[in-house]
């Protein structure tokens, strides 16, 4: 199994510059890797300072890197879909260009994305996988999208699978809208979602990097970010702080910049322990390119291991209490007014802020109810009782 790192933060903090960074030291280790851009608005192109395209791309030896295009993977993973869509719209009056546009429908770049990775992870032609992913809230959705489709398929999807089933030929036979067919491809993508779901939380396999700067609004969005991803369960084993400026260097107008910075280090090493926090130095000038990417490299990881999981603690566990049983939900940052918890039926349902999960309870659980829920030392805690 490939090692997963994925880099995300406040869109313009550097996260594409750490992530072919990161890549390119771990091609220089001898493990071959891939960048693998999934943000919309690409920038690893510009970061590598090298064309890339909708496949892989060799820039150096053990090195490739690619840019996810959206309409090129709808035709590679989402034709029978694609085509569904288009009949419909044909069907109701849409010219040929128009229904073409609309076929990208909301999910599908992130799903995409995802398929993607699962083909790299399957293939074994890599060592380790750097995923580029776009700006924290894009990236929620990416991350999220696994478990939304999990939660469709059990609770929505048998239903309508078994409606489609029924009338999908006829409506096909008599429409051209191939109903049955865009269900089933629907059906094997889903399928392959839940595949890189568990890739995605598997701590020792993947695991997500903060990239900000030593600002206060970008640091804010990073411990939201923290937060969210324990939430939804994933591992993040690093903050990284990128262009921070040598207090060695700075004088004139710089100097009371260096002296803000120095208090900003301090809170995001207090704010994100126990993860490590590494620095990025600022080189002084644009970085683009492999050369200044290999310097960026060597401030960031010096003579550790990119691809080592640098930091890893569970982010869900159940514990036994005398007749009771406990659920606790890793939420650092989180303050007690912030997170609200209700059971609905075999799920817990939390909601932090706009950010909402569906955990599933083990199965002894549904003889149990919920009781309390209380936030203490960054973890969530969910007590349930037997039933009376």
């Amino acid at each position: 199994m490939p090692r997963v790192l994925l880099f995300t933060g406040k869109g313009g903090v550097g996260k594409t510059t750490c992530a072919a960074a990161t890549a390119l030291a771990c091609a220089s280790r001898g493990q071959r890797t891939l960048v693998l851009s999934t943000d919309p608005a690409h920038s690893l192109a510009d970061a590598v300072d090298r064309p890339l395209g909708p496949e892989p791309r060799q820039l150096a030896p053990n090195l490739d890197a690619m840019e996810v295009d959206l309409y090129y993977s709808m035709r590679k993973y989402w034709g029978n879909m694609r085509e569904l869509v288009r009949a419909v719209l044909r069907f109701q009056g849409a010219d040929a260009i128009a229904a073409e546009e609309l076929a990208a429908l909301p999910g599908m770049g992130e799903g995409s994305a995802l398929l993607w990775l699962d083909e790299f992870v399957r293939s074994g032609d890599y060592d380790v996988i750097v995923l580029d992913a776009a700006p924290t809230g894009e990236t929620l959705t990416l991350l999220t999208l696994p478990q939304v489709t999990q939660w469709w398929l059990q609770k929505a999807f048998p239903l309508q699978k078994t409606a489609i089933k029924t009338v999908g030929f006829a409506v096909r036979k008599t429409t051209g809208i191939p109903l049955d067919r865009g269900y089933e491809e629907l059906d094997k993508l889903f399928g392959k979602l839940g595949d890189v779901q568990e890739i995605l939380q598997d701590p020792e396999v993947t695991s997500a990097r903060l990239v900000m700067n030593p600002e206060r609004m970008v640091i804010q969005e990073a411990k939201r970010a923290y937060t969210y991803l324990q939430l939804y369960g994933y591992g993040v084993d690093a903050a990284i702080v990128n262009r921070v400026i040598p207090a060695d260097d700075a004088g004139g107008v710089m100097a009371k910049y260096v002296e803000a910075q120095a208090g900003y280090l301090d809170e995001i090493e207090r704010s994100f322990a126990p993860l490590p926090t590494l620095q990025v130095p600022h080189l002084g000038e644009e970085v683009f390119g492999l050369e200044l990417l290999a310097q960026i490299a060597e401030g960031l990881y010096a003579d550790r291991d990119p691809a080592a999981v640098y930091h890893s603690e569970p982010s869900y566990k159940v514990e036994n209490v005398g007749e009771s049983y406990t659920v606790s939900l890793r939420v650092p940052g989180a303050a007690p007014g912030d997170v609200e918890a209700e059971q609905f039926g075999d799920d817990l349902v939390v909601q932090i802020a706009n950010q909402r999960r569906n955990v599933t309870l083990p199965a002894f659980l549904a003889y149990y109810h919920l009781t309390e829920a209380r936030v203490e030392d960054g973890w969530l805690q969910a007590r349930f009782e037997p039933e009376a």
